[in-house]
């Protein structure tokens, strides 16, 4: 699924955690980001074809797939999206790009938006698909929007009480939760079924839920932090959201994304819904090609 890349296993700066990746082509480099429940295997009907004109560098993020899972520390400081946009930029630099374009979906978009706070010189561009600002999610709860993405309060929840209601139950968890819980579901392979099935382990549910605790707190205070002081993303920023999904429906995601950055060049709806690297890959493909053109 990923002719012509070279996979690595590449040490951060915290001792704990290696991230599993691929990377190819050549070009201008440009870091793909999955997110839950997914690994960089999300990527493989895009990453291939942007591998004609850039460097692609795809890869797990800590706490999934088969990059390191630590457990979580009590203020979840090791799982949230400062430690996690770290881990990237060492990847990147490990690789020799001090600087580059980076796309991410769900939380890899999370993990790219504190990226391009945090590390303004090394992101060049940010497309961020089907999220809006996690800040700007967790000031706008509607009744609509928890009964579809209920596991943002669940996961949340202390441990390690999401952790033993899941377990022996992860076939079960990936199944739901890709097919048909909430909107925008469904559209995947058995392939791609399995693969998220095989990654979904007891580690990797602690790791996202310390992900989701993070998210739920220091994430969400670390934003709150910059938006009251004006600090916004400088970069040029597409967004890219699946039309049938709960972004879409339950929330206006151009205005809420204007709060946040300076140069918004675009949003675009896709004939899909919450991923649409697998479920509109070719339009998916179209528009990150000519945004990072």
């Amino acid at each position: 699924m990923y002719e012509g890349f070279r996979r690595f296993d590449i040490q951060t700066s915290d001792p704990q955690v290696t991230i599993r990746g691929v990377v190819g082509g050549s070009g201008p480099p440009v870091l793909l980001l999955h997110g839950n429940p997914l690994t960089y295997y999300h990527w493989r009907f895009v990453a291939p074809r942007l591998a004609k004109d850039f460097t692609v560098v795809a890869t797990d993020l800590r706490g999934y797939g088969d990059s390191g899972k630590p457990r979580g520390l009590s203020d979840h400081r090791n799982y949230s999206f400062r430690r996690m946009a770290q881990d990237q930029v060492d990847v990147m630099r490990h690789l020799g790009f001090e600087r580059f374009m980076v796309a991410g979906h769900d939380r890899g978009a999370r993990t790219a938006y504190r990226m391009a706070l945090d590390h303004p010189a090394a992101v060049l561009k940010l497309c961020a698909i089907d999220i809006l600002p996690t800040h700007h999610v967790w000031t706008h709860v509607t009744r609509e929007w928890v009964l579809n993405s209920y596991h943002w309060s669940f996961m949340a929840q202390p441990y390690d009480f999401p952790e033993r209601l899941l377990a022996g139950k992860e076939e079960y968890y990936i199944r739901l939760k890709l097919g048909s819980q909430g909107l925008g579901k469904g559209g995947f392979s058995e392939d791609a079924i399995q693969e998220y099935v095989r990654c979904c382990t007891p580690e990797n549910i602690h790791g996202v839920c310390e992900d989701y605790r993070a998210g739920a707190t220091i994430d969400y205070e670390m934003d709150k932090k910059d938006l009251e002081a004006g600090n916004k993303i400088a970069c040029p920023v597409l967004v890219i959201v699946g039309g049938q999904s709960h972004t879409a429906k339950f929330y206006g995601y151009e205005k809420g994304w204007a709060t946040y950055v300076t140069n918004l060049v675009g949003c675009i709806a896709l004939p899909c819904g919450h991923y649409p690297a697998e479920q509109a890959p070719d339009e998916t493909y179209e528009n990150l090609c000519d945004f990072f053109a």
